[in-house]
């Protein structure tokens, strides 16, 4: 019997970027391809590129390099092939060069350079897909690009503007993931809060009713499928406000994931920041005394240009306020092509080194106090790794990979997936420590 053509992936970037992957790697299995895990035992490679910051494109090129090197027969894809030029110019060898979610593309280059083998015994894939996140979580991505025109993001350049997946395909999509397994669906997009405008909130029939392609109208029926739905990538629009009920009623995870990037009204404005954000605090309050399990996790930016002192002040002051539950922070990098680049008053690199480590030294209090509370509660943990003697998994509050971890003992054997009530002892700065306490 003829060998299947084996092909090994290399995927860079954010969760959307995963997703991609996930796809072209589900339709090559389809076709009889089998993955590799090493490049140089690949008949060819893809790499899937990340092209958001200038280091993040050094990453890619570095990626594109090693594979150049292990295998020779390289295919590059993702949001750096929508410049390509730097790649053609470091790696005039690559066989093509395709941009961000052209899956038929990719497919096409991969059938010129290695002609699947036609063998039905090859061919069949689980109905879920193939997926590179492990079994018991997936990424659910419900729309591609983005409206907005932030100053400092070339994404819309990359990836275009707002394109929504219709409600029945994205709810058949995660019926499907959650009848395989999955007890955790990641919803991600550009801008979530943002879904179904293009598609002006159209209904379509899902089972007995018709559904709304509007933020609140998803996440309601993606809560009635029985797994943990965490919402992330979401602007604070108004309309928001409205999805704190569905976290009371446990239909969706108490957690928001929201960029909020600044909190000095001058810098916001200079980034050309969408949403009401001039009110956040006074949103944040309301939305804890609604939910007061809720958990927020956002991401800033330090050392934009024109940030003053007293800009950054106020955004430590606004965090102390706010009491951010998860923080992740950068420090400003300048993207070919990004309109912010022309802004006056560039932060030297020394100030935003200081002013990063101010901010994580104040998050990182931040945290701990936030963690501390929850010593001595019983909490709902989903398993992500089992050890010999203690097991590490998450919290409701806690997004893979992003957030904070929980190390938990138990007098029986853990499964990967498992959902276990545990009783927290103990917390650290960014991780809590308990036993298991109920099946």
């Amino acid at each position: 019997m003829e060998r299947a053509p084996r092909i090994s992936f290399t995927s860079l970037g954010c969760p959307k970027a995963l997703v991609d992957s996930e796809r072209i790697i589900t339709r090559l299995r389809a076709e009889g391809y089998e993955l590799a895990r090493r490049h140089d035992g690949a008949d060819i490679v893809i790499v899937n590129t990340c092209g958001f910051l200038d280091s993040a494109k050094q990453e890619s090129l570095s990626a594109i390099g090693e594979a150049m090197a292990e295998n020779g027969k390289v295919i590059v894809t993702g949001c750096m092939g929508a410049e390509p030029e730097a790649i053609e110019q470091a790696y005039p060898g690559v066989l093509s060069i395709t941009g961000p979610q052209q899956y038929e593309s990719v497919l096409d280059a991969v059938h010129r350079a290695l002609p699947p083998a036609h063998n039905p015994h090859l061919d069949l894939v689980p109905p879920q897909g193939i997926k590179l996140t492990p079994r018991h979580y997936a990424y659910l991505k419900i729309s591609e690009g983005c409206n907005n025109r932030c100053t400092f993001c070339i994404i819309p350049k990359l990836r275009g503007d707002l394109v929504s997946r219709p409600a029945n395909d994205v709810l058949r999509e995660a019926e499907r993931l959650v009848g395989a397994g999955v007890k955790e669906l990641l919803v991600i997009s550009q801008d979530t809060s943002a879904y179904g405008v293009d598609l002006k909130y159209a209904e379509s029939p899902w089972k007995d009713r018709q559904v709304r392609a509007k933020f609140l109208d998803l996440a309601r029926e993606l809560g009635e499928l029985g797994a943990w739905v965490r919402l992330q990538y979401v602007y604070p629009y108004p309309h928001v406000d409205e999805v704190i009920a569905l976290m009371n009623e446990g239909k969706v995870l108490p957690y928001l994931d929201i960029p909020f990037q600044h909190a000095s009204p001058e810098v916001l404005k200079a980034m050309k920041r969408p949403a009401a954000q001039d009110k956040t605090l006074a949103r944040i309050k309301r939305w804890r005394e609604e939910c007061p399990d809720l958990a927020l996790r956002s991401t800033f930016i330090v050392g934009f240009p024109g940030e003053t002192d007293a800009d950054f002040a106020y955004l430590l002051d606004w965090l102390d306020e706010a009491e951010i539950d998860r923080l992740g922070c950068f420090k400003y990098e300048p993207v070919a092509g990004a309109t912010s680049n022309a802004i006056e008053n560039p932060v030297p690199e020394e100030v935003k080194q200081e002013r990063y480590n101010a901010l994580m030294a104040r998050q990182q209090k931040i945290s701990a106090r936030r963690l501390k509370r929850k010593v001595g509660t019983r909490q709902q943990i989903i398993i992500d790794e089992v050890g010999p003697t203690v097991a590490k998994g998450r919290s409701k509050a806690d997004a893979p990979e992003i957030d904070g971890a929980v190390y938990l003992t138990s007098r029986r054997p853990l499964r990967v997936g498992e959902i276990v009530t545990a009783k927290i002892e103990r917390a650290d700065q960014y991780d809590l420590h308990g036993s298991v306490a109920g099946f």
